[in-house]
């Protein structure tokens, strides 16, 4: 697939979806780390918790963001084949404007028994991957014992 064609693609995907992974290095140790997104400016702007410190291994780093219709395709809401969105890039804290913040809805409460305190990154990304799977999720199983 062309690679103009492909992220276009890939950001009406992402669109789809509210939730997906960050994945970075956090002392030479990978770890991924549950991130709201919009979509602003062709870039991806993630709402996270501060509070965790996630940020702060991101800030200024490459990082990847994995976006998957998994749940909603296994549950039925999604009547699309599976697939899967990874965008590789820079990542840096931003501020974005009310309106943005605002598009991000509401917030959860708490993370792990601690007020949500948002902290925001934009990834910049430089590399989109996409991935389909050529069936769809209402296809019968032929799994053999």
């Amino acid at each position: 697939m062309e690679t103009q064609v492909m992220e276009v693609r890939a950001i009406e995907l992402i669109r789809r979806v509210r939730y997906g992974r960050l994945a970075t290095t956090r002392r030479a140790l990978p770890f991924l780390a549950v991130a709201r997104h919009l979509v602003i400016d062709g870039r991806v702007v993630l709402r996270m918790h501060s509070g965790l410190g996630h940020h702060e291994s991101c800030d200024g780093t490459v990082v990847a963001y994995g976006v998957d219709n998994f749940d909603t395709a296994a549950t039925g809401e999604d009547s699309g084949a599976l697939w899967s969105v990874q965008f590789t890039g820079p990542a840096e804290v931003v501020h974005p404007t009310k309106e943005q913040r605002t598009r991000f809805g509401a917030a959860p409460l708490q993370v792990n028994g601690e007020p949500f305190e948002p902290v925001y990154l934009r990834l910049d990304p430089h590399f989109v991957t996409m991935h389909t799977l050529d069936f769809h999720t209402t296809q019968p199983s032929h799994h053999t014992a």
